[in-house]
Parts: structure tokens; C-alpha cells; sequence
């Protein structure tokens, strides 16, 4: 079960290596997140749909190969007999394809700014299930930290003028995600292996009718961008094991708060390598946010030197 410091003064030593754990986890995941603008632009030729195909099945098969090396089979074989476990994978499932598809698209629709509001709004809509689902506390600090993100979150949507789909659907599906996927009796590498062989039989199909059609564009790109496009596997299976690591080792509070961690790196990217807009509202926005963050460290440290 993971550690609910909001619920105490301290923790103990074993409770806060825990902590660490997790916390070292989901910076991983994160920070991978905020630079994978990078990747996911370098692969734009190829449209997104095909994109998805292309990381599912390479995801499974890198799945595949971490499960049989860790014999993982007994732990896979146990789930796969759990309807209850099976049911929530297959709802998963449909969130992070959906999460995926958005992202991607988004990456080709010059909108990483709008991916980063989305990741933004995320934080706050983990700790909205995890109070609400949960059963989940913020200490007092902490909610004054997610007060500043809540102003610049509003500066920010304000700024944008228009209903932002993206972000909503960012932020939703991926809320939802961390939700169900902490709630799952499943270790991190079997419930994503579950979920990307759920999702291959329809992606071959989809890559098999577009070779069959002679509309695939993976054929026709150069060889540099066809093997960032085999790396997809890597490029997925990575932050979202850190991410479910770090997941079930903390509150989902917290994870919520460290996810401002990958919207600002594809906010800095957005302005400073892509070009995209960026005025005042941005600034103090952004400076808001920076102001939560510095708040939660502040308390997360002195949290663990208490139990020192």
C-alpha cells in the first residue's frame, strides 16, 4: 500500500526510504515526459495513427522480453485469471491510446503549449480522484501549493481564449489512468504488457491494411527517422514503468504535484526550440506554478528530515 504522509507529522525511516524510492521514480518518468516533445517531433513525418501502431507493437515485444527474463509468467498468469484485474487493464487500455493519439496529434498541430496546459490541469485533477476516490488528505502546506498552481493553471486556460480540448483530454484521460493503474493488483511491467497486447491485434491490422493499400508513410521515410520509430517501444515502456513505480510508493497527491515537472519542460520547449507564443500571462503563470512547486519541496524536506 503506499505511504499517506499527509496523514502524519513524520515518517518512519523504512516509510521514507519508501518515499525516496518513489519520488526518484517519478522524476524519472516525469522528466522523460518533459523532453519527449523532442522525440515526438523528430518522428512528425509519420502521421499519428500509424505512429500509435508502431508503438504498440514495439512495446509489446520489449513487454515480452522484460517479463520472460524476470520470469515474470506466474505473476502475468495470476492476473490474466482475475476478471476484476482484466476489466480495469481493458478501461486503461482505452485511456492511454487515447492519451497517446491526443499527444501525438498535438505534437504535429504546433500545440505543445496546449499539451502543457494539459499536464498542468493533470495535477490537480490526480489530486481531486485521489481525495475524492481515495480517501486522500493535503497537509496545509501542500494546499497552499496547489492554490498557486490552481491561479496560474486559471492564467494560463484564460489565456489560451478557447475551450482547450487538448489539454482537457490530456488531463482526464491521464488522471483516470493513475487512478485505476494505483488500484490494480498488477506489477508495473505486466499491466502495460497487458494493456499494449490488448491493443495489438488492432494496430498489426492497422499497419498490415496500410501496407496492403500503399498508404503506409513509415516505408517512404529516411533511415535515421525509421529507427526513432522502432525506438517507440523504449521511448513508452520506460516512463510509464517509472511512473507506476513511483505511483504505488506514493499519494496521489504528490504525484500530482511532481507531475508539473514534465508540462514545464514541454512549456520551455514550446517557447525556446518550437517558437510557439509566449507573453505576460505565460510568465506570471509560469511563476505561479514555480511558486507551488517551491512550496512543496520546502515541505517535503523538512518531512524528511523529521524522520531522520
Amino acid at each position: 500500500m503506499p505511504l499517506e504522509p499527509e496523514t502524519t507529522d513524520s515518517l518512519t525511516p523504512a516509510e521514507a526510504k519508501r518515499f525516496r524510492t518513489g519520488i526518484l521514480y517519478a522524476l524519472a518518468a516525469f522528466g522523460w515526459w518533459g523532453l519527449s516533445p523532442l522525440y515526438w517531433k523528430a518522428v512528425g513525418a509519420v502521421p499519428a495513427v500509424e505512429l500509435i501502431a508502431w508503438r504498440v507493437t514495439s512495446s509489446v515485444v520489449l513487454l515480452v522480453a522484460l517479463l520472460a527474463v524476470g520470469r515474470r509468467g506466474a505473476e502475468l498468469a495470476r492476473v490474466l485469471r482475475s476478471p476484476r484485474a482484466l476489466g480495469m487493464l481493458a478501461v486503461t487500455t482505452v485511456l492511454i491510446v487515447t492519451n497517446w493519439l491526443t499527444f501525438i496529434w498535438a505534437m504535429g498541430a504546433e500545440r505543445v503549449l496546449e499539451t502543457s496546459l494539459g499536464y498542468y490541469v493533470n495535477p490537480l485533477v490526480n489530486v481531486l480522484l485521489g481525495m475524492l476516490f481515495l480517501g486522500e488528505r493535503l497537509r496545509r502546506a501542500q494546499g497552499v501549493a496547489v492554490a498557486f498552481a490552481v491561479v496560474g493553471v486559471a492564467i494560463l486556460t484564460w489565456e489560451v481564449g478557447r475551450l482547450p480540448w487538448v489539454a482537457l483530454v490530456l488531463a482526464v484521460t491521464f488522471g483516470f489512468y493513475a487512478l485505476l493503474r494505483k488500484t490494480v493488483d498488477a506489477g508495473p511491467e505486466v499491466g502495460l504488457a497487458i494493456e499494449t497486447a490488448l491493443l495489438t491485434p488492432f494496430m498489426v491490422g492497422w499497419l498490415v491494411w496500410l501496407g496492403h493499400s500503399g498508404t503506409a508513410v513509415f516505408p517512404e521515410v529516411g533511415w535515421g527517422v525509421k529507427a526513432l520509430v522502432l525506438t517507440a517501444g523504449l521511448i513508452t515502456v520506460a516512463p510509464l514503468v517509472w511512473f507506476t513505480h513511483g505511483a504505488r510508493r506514493l499519494p496521489l497527491a504528490t504525484v500530482g504535484l511532481l507531475q508539473y515537472l514534465a508540462p514545464t519542460g514541454q512549456f520551455l520547449l514550446a517557447v525556446f526550440v518550437f517558437g510557439e507564443h509566449f507573453d505576460v500571462y505565460h510568465l506570471v503563470a509560469f511563476g505561479l506554478i514555480w511558486c507551488g512547486l517551491g512550496v512543496f519541496t520546502w515541505d517535503l524536506r523538512r518531512r524528511m528530515g523529521a524522520a531522520r
